[in-house]
């Protein structure tokens, strides 16, 4: 097959999948349709392919799944008029939790609920396992044995993320420094 077919067909494929594309998954699809290819003529390509939409509109990104297409991030605000549905909003609660899962996985509800403070609530799992973000990996060898948290590729897709290791560093807070007129005198708590 000639370098401009491979490219035209990934290019094809990679717009109507439903889903991201590994290299892997590119090249079996390819394989079936009796159109071998190695994985280095398929990442050449998809490196092509990334330069050909550096200047456009949307951009060949690589996510945890695999490669997509999608829009260029500082023009979503100005095409999401398109859509009458409002993205969801998700509360404070929801997205701490998200995040204590995100940096801290895997965690019991417990583990988050002795950070946070509060309990959380059954409906904040719920949504963030409906949505794809969060599953259970595992169960705590304690008794009781409470299920453990993680955030599985769809977190990592709908972020724009390829690991968890592009999550921001979490700031430090600043130290609690002792203000000089209310500390107590060297020479009074001596005396």
């Amino acid at each position: 097959m000639q370098n401009q077919q491979l490219k035209q067909l990934i290019e094809a494929l990679l717009f109507v999948a439903d889903a991201p594309l590994t290299v892997a998954q590119l090249c079996d699809y390819l394989l079936e349709q009796g159109r071998d290819s190695s994985r280095k003529q398929v990442r050449e390509v998809l490196d092509e392919l990334e330069q050909d939409y550096r200047e456009r509109g949307v951009q060949l990104q690589l996510v945890a799944s695999g490669y997509r297409f999608q829009t260029r991030a500082e023009l979503g605000g100005i095409i999401a008029g398109l859509w009458q549905e409002k993205p969801p909003r998700y509360s404070q609660a929801l997205l701490e939790t998200l995040a204590l899962i995100a940096y801290r996985q895997p965690i019991t509800r417990g583990d988050i609920e002795e950070i946070r403070g509060v309990s959380v609530s059954t409906q904040i799992m719920k949504t963030l396992q409906e949505r794809g973000w969060v599953k259970v990996v595992g169960h705590r060898e304690v008794p009781g044995r409470p299920q453990l948290y993680a955030t599985t590729n769809e977190f990592l897709d709908y972020f724009n993320l390829t690991d968890l290791a592009e999550l921001p560093a979490i700031p430090e807070p600043p130290a609690k420094t002792i203000n000089a007129e209310t500390a107590p005198k060297e020479s009074e708590s001596t005396q």
